[in-house]
């Protein structure tokens, strides 16, 4: 499965209804999620974001946490129909920053976030679309990206829930500055799952010049 379109499908569909059912928004989750987000942003207290937008929301663990961390306005783009529901029935995020859409086509304007980040998102862009995807999120964000995700120091494609073509690694920061080479890394790090809970994850922050 490496078409993109088939990919999106089955994201929208039953594949990423199980993957919501899959991840709970708990108190443990969300907590995690809100440890991970103070170190990242510890690296910008300094002229911290006004707003962020999570590309790739599922139900919107990330989103709870940094609720509890920052009173930035908050996004969303979430191409799953019941995640959406979601998010906005447990009132993470109003309807009117909540977007079906997806990384290659986000509907905002150019330099309409402070923040824009991905979250275990880039690793399920098909590579021949991830050039796309990138320059997007670097459109839509005026100051900073961030990127969580699985590291390999070469592009491989992992069997991922039984399936091929759904899941890539590669060096997801390492990209930023190739395509990119004016972003200021700020900092990056790895979440490490026995001392933080989280899946062992890689990240990195960028400023925009």
């Amino acid at each position: 499965m490496t078409d993109g379109t088939a990919l999106i499908d089955a994201w929208k569909g039953e594949f990423g209804d199980d993957y919501l059912m899959r991840n709970r928004a708990t108190e443990e989750t969300v907590g995690n999620a809100a440890h991970a987000f103070t170190e990242i942003l510890s690296h910008v207290k300094d002229n911290p974001p006004a707003s962020i937008l999570e590309v790739g929301a599922n139900i919107g663990i990330n989103l709870r946490a940094l609720v509890r961390l920052t009173d930035a306005e908050l996004f969303a783009v979430e191409p799953n129909a019941s995640a959406r529901e979601r998010l906005v029935a447990d009132e993470v995020i109003p309807q009117d920053r909540l977007f079906d859409a997806v990384a290659t086509e986000l509907p905002l304007d150019d330099v309409a976030v402070d923040l824009v980040f991905t979250s275990g998102v880039l690793i399920h862009v098909p590579p021949e679309d991830l050039e796309t995807a990138y320059g997007e999120i670097n459109r839509v964000a005026a100051r900073y990206i961030l990127s969580i995700e699985y590291f390999s120091p070469k592009p491989v494609s992992i069997p991922y829930r039984g399936h091929e073509g759904l899941l890539f690694k590669r060096d997801f920061g390492g990209m930023w500055l190739d395509l990119f080479p004016g972003l200021e890394p700020v900092a990056n790090g790895f979440f490490w799952r026995r001392t933080t809970g989280l899946d062992d994850i890689n990240w990195w922050l960028f400023r925009k010049p």
